[in-house]
C-alpha cells in the first residue's frame, strides 16, 4: 500500500463515520458539528485528487459560511418543538426508511457490481492543470476581471445595505 492509499483510507473512514454519526445524533448542533468534520474529510480527499481550489472552497464556503448559517437556523428554530412530527405521521417515517434503504442498496451495487472505467490519461492531466489555483486565479484576473469586480462591488453594496437596514436610528 502506498502512502496515498493510506491517506485516502484515513479520509474516507473519517467521512463515512462522521456522516453516520451526523444522521444518528439526536442533538442537531452535534449533527452540524459532525457535518463540519465530514466537510473537512472531503476537503482532504479533494487535495489528494489535486483539486486544491475545490478543497479550499469546500472549507471556506461549506464548513465556514453554510455551517454558520445552519447553526443559526438550528438555534432560531428550536428543534425540540419538532419532536412530535413523526409520531403523528408514521407513514412518512416508513417511506423515509424505505427510501434510505433503497439508496443504500444503489450505493452497494455501484461499489461492488459496477464495471470499472479506465480514464484517458491526457484528459486527466489536462483536468489537473485546469483545476490548479494558479490557473483559476489567472483566468479570474485576466479574462473574467470585469465580472469578478462587479460581483465584489455587488457584495460590498449588499453588506452596506444590510448594515444600514440593521441600524435602528440614524445619527
Amino acid at each position: 500500500m502506498t502512502f496515498e492509499q493510506v491517506l485516502f483510507g484515513f479520509f474516507a473512514v473519517i467521512a463515512v463515520v462522521s456522516s453516520i454519526l451526523m444522521i444518528t445524533r439526536k442533538n442537531p448542533v452535534i449533527s452540524a458539528l459532525f457535518l463540519i468534520l465530514n466537510f473537512g474529510a472531503l476537503s482532504g480527499i479533494y487535495v489528494m485528487l489535486q483539486a486544491q481550489f475545490i478543497a479550499v472552497v469546500q472549507v471556506i464556503v461549506y464548513a465556514g459560511a453554510i455551517m454558520v448559517l445552519f447553526l443559526f437556523v438550528i438555534m432560531l428554530l428550536r428543534p425540540e418543538n419538532e419532536k412530535e412530527f413523526f409520531k403523528e405521521k408514521t407513514g412518512l417515517k416508513v417511506f423515509a426508511l424505505a427510501l434510505g434503504a433503497f439508496m443504500f442498496l444503489q450505493l452497494v451495487y455501484a461499489i461492488f457490481f459496477a464495471g470499472s472505467f479506465s480514464p484517458q490519461t491526457d484528459y486527466i492531466k489536462k483536468s489537473y492543470e485546469i483545476g490548479k489555483i494558479e490557473n483559476i486565479g489567472l483566468k479570474l484576473y485576466t479574462e473574467y476581471l470585469l465580472p469578478f469586480e462587479s460581483i465584489a462591488f455587488l457584495l460590498l453594496a449588499a453588506t452596506i445595505g444590510a448594515l444600514v437596514l440593521s441600524k435602528k436610528k440614524f445619527d
